[in-house]
C-alpha cells in the first residue's frame, strides 16, 4: 500500500501527482489534515473503488475545508491530468474514478462527499437498489434504526441478499444487488414503492413518503424515489463534510441495533475497522450472481393489483 510523506510531488501506480498544501486542515474540529485525508483514500480503495467503477461521479468538494463553502462539481475542469478518466453525457464531461491516481487527484482537489449514480455507463439499468432511511436529525436516528430492521425482516422472509451502510450524516442505506443488465428503474420501482408504502402503512407515526420537510414532522422519509436514472447516492467509505468526519460506513447486520449512533464511525476508526473485522461488504459483488429478484417481481406483480382492489 503506498504511504504518502509530506512531500509536494508523488508517484501512485506510476502516476505522477502533485500535492497541494498538504498541511492544509480540512477538518478543524478533528484536526485532521489534507495528508491525513490521501492516506485515508490510499488505504481504504480496494474497498470504496469497485462502487466507483465505471460510474459518473459527482462530488462535492470543500477546497478550505469543512468550515468553509462546499460546491458540487459534476465536470471535469480542464487542468485535470491526463490520467484521468471521463465520459460526456448529456453534454457534461464527467470524471469516472476507475484508479488509484484518480481518487488521490481529486482528494487532492478537496472531493469529500463522492457520489455516484445507480447504474454503470454502459447501462441504463440499476447495478443495485439503494433505500435512503432519513429521520429528520441525528437526535431521530432510531426511527432509520427501526426501519431498517423490519426491512431486513421482509428482505429475508423474500430470500433477498441485503446490505446497510450509515449515510455518514444522520440515517441509513440499504443495498440490495441485482444481476447486471436485468431490471430497469421502472420494475426496481414496483418493488421500492411496495417496500416503502408498507413502513409508512405499518407504523404511520414513524415513517412517511412525504417529499416536503415542512409537512414530515418528526416522522422519518422512507426515500423509494431517490432511486431513479440519474438520481445518486454516497458512496460507501465517503467521507461526509460535517465536523466529525463521518464516514459512511458499512455495517454488519448484527451491529444495526438500539446501541448504533449516527456519529460511531469517523475517518480515523475506519482502517482499524476494517483489519479487525473485515468489510461488510465484501461479498456485495459475489452475491449479484445469486441473487433471486425475479421470485420477488413476479410476486409483487401478481400480488399488487389483488392489494390495490381490496
Amino acid at each position: 500500500m503506498a504511504k504518502l510523506k509530506e512531500r509536494h510531488r508523488v508517484t501512485i501506480e506510476g502516476r505522477e501527482l502533485d500535492i497541494t498544501h498538504p498541511d492544509k486542515v480540512l477538518w478543524p474540529d478533528k484536526d485532521i489534515n489534507k495528508l491525513q485525508y490521501l492516506q485515508y483514500l490510499i488505504e481504504v480503495s480496494p474497498y470504496m473503488l469497485p462502487f466507483l467503477k465505471e460510474r459518473l461521479l459527482t462530488v462535492i468538494r470543500y477546497p478550505n475545508g469543512v468550515k468553509k463553502e462546499p460546491f458540487y462539481q459534476k465536470s471535469c475542469p480542464d487542468y485535470a491530468p491526463d490520467f484521468v478518466p471521463t465520459h460526456l453525457h448529456d453534454n457534461i464531461n464527467y470524471i469516472i474514478c476507475n484508479n488509484l491516481p484518480t481518487l488521490v487527484w481529486l482528494g487532492n482537489q478537496g472531493a469529500i462527499d463522492l457520489h455516484a449514480p445507480f447504474n454503470k455507463i454502459d447501462s441504463d439499468q440499476p447495478s443495485e437498489i439503494v433505500f435512503d432511511l432519513d429521520p429528520p436529525s441525528r437526535e431521530e436516528f432510531q426511527l432509520a434504526v427501526e426501519a431498517a430492521l423490519m426491512m431486513k425482516e421482509i428482505f429475508d422472509k423474500l430470500a433477498l441478499i441485503s446490505f446497510v451502510k450509515t449515510s455518514g450524516n444522520k440515517g441509513l442505506q440499504l443495498y440490495i444487488p441485482l444481476p447486471d443488465n436485468t431490471y430497469t428503474y421502472d420494475e426496481t420501482r414496483i418493488f421500492t414503492e411496495f417496500i416503502a408504502n408498507y413502513l409508512v402503512n405499518k407504523e404511520p407515526k414513524w415513517f412517511t413518503i412525504e417529499r416536503m420537510k415542512k409537512k414530515r414532522g418528526n416522522r422519518m422519509y422512507v426515500d423509494y424515489i431517490q432511486h431513479a436514472p440519474g438520481k445518486t447516492i454516497v458512496i460507501p467509505y465517503s467521507l461526509r463534510g460535517n465536523d466529525e468526519a463521518l464516514v459512511a460506513t458499512p455495517l454488519f447486520w448484527s451491529e444495526v441495533s438500539a446501541s448504533l449512533k449516527p456519529t460511531n464511525y469517523p475517518m480515523d476508526s475506519i482502517i482499524e475497522r476494517i483489519e479487525k473485522k473485515g468489510c461488510p461488504f465484501k461479498d456485495f459483488w459475489d452475491s449479484k450472481g445469486r441473487q433471486d429478484f425475479s421470485s420477488v417481481m413476479t410476486w409483487l406483480k401478481d400480488t399488487l393489483p389483488q392489494l390495490k382492489g381490496k
